[in-house]
């Protein structure tokens, strides 16, 4: 059953990068649609021209430099987030009714996600009490953070998602204060010593979704 309903996903990949008003009313017309039971479900992988989102919990003062590129009210869950080139976002429009009817084991799913298509790369994603996202234990005590998660769930039907950087521009991050975590940095791939392409980890974030929301 949970087969069929995966191969019933529809799996879109962006190749030019989408502006976030435009994906905000993709994902709200197919979340609408979703519910109505006219359209399947979707994960959506893309990349955004730089920009910086708030969650509802954003704290005004963690955007250090309103004036560095356009801010959205995003309607997740979370704080401050960059998007940006180098960066894969991956939007996940599930129905939960299929998938537990459970936030919390989404959200451990997604982390899951993440963690083990670093590891297909060699990369120890792990995670962190208190902390959404995946982190890299960078040794000496130094802990940065390589993804973030932030979803919403509207009568069971999710939507945002994640975004793990592959090669973003990493100075871009200091307008913020990612996720409301100063004591902290962020990684990358590129930043680990880790070539890959965008189409490297899509083959493989793929190949893991399918594993592990069979399940």
């Amino acid at each position: 059953m949970m087969s069929d309903l995966f191969d019933q996903i529809d799996w879109h990949i962006s190749d030019d990068k989408v502006a976030y008003d435009d994906a905000l009313q993709d994902m709200e017309e197919r979340v609408a649609g979703i519910r109505a039971g006219t359209t399947p479900e979707r994960v959506w992988l893309l990349e955004h021209p730089p920009l910086y989102t708030a969650g509802t919990s954003a704290d005004p003062s963690d955007l250090v430099d309103p004036e560095r590129f356009p801010v959205f009210d995003a309607g997740r869950g979370g704080q401050y987030t960059y998007h940006g080139p180098g960066q894969r976002v991956g939007y996940v429009m599930l129905d939960l009714n299929h998938y537990g009817k459970d936030v919390r084991k989404f959200v451990y799913n997604l982390e899951e996600w993440i963690i083990q298509t670093l590891a297909a790369f060699q990369i120890v994603g792990e995670r962190r009490e208190g902390r959404v996202g995946v982190w890299v234990d960078r040794g000496n005590g130094v802990e940065e953070k390589i993804a973030a998660i932030g979803v919403r769930v509207r009568k069971w039907v999710s939507f945002h998602g994640i975004a793990i950087n592959i090669d973003p521009d990493l100075s871009h991050f200091q307008g913020i204060v990612p996720c409301g975590i100063a004591e902290h940095g962020v990684t990358s791939f590129a930043a680990l010593g880790v070539p890959v392409t965008m189409e490297d980890v899509d083959v493989v974030l793929k190949e893991k979704f399918a594993e592990i929301f069979a399940r």
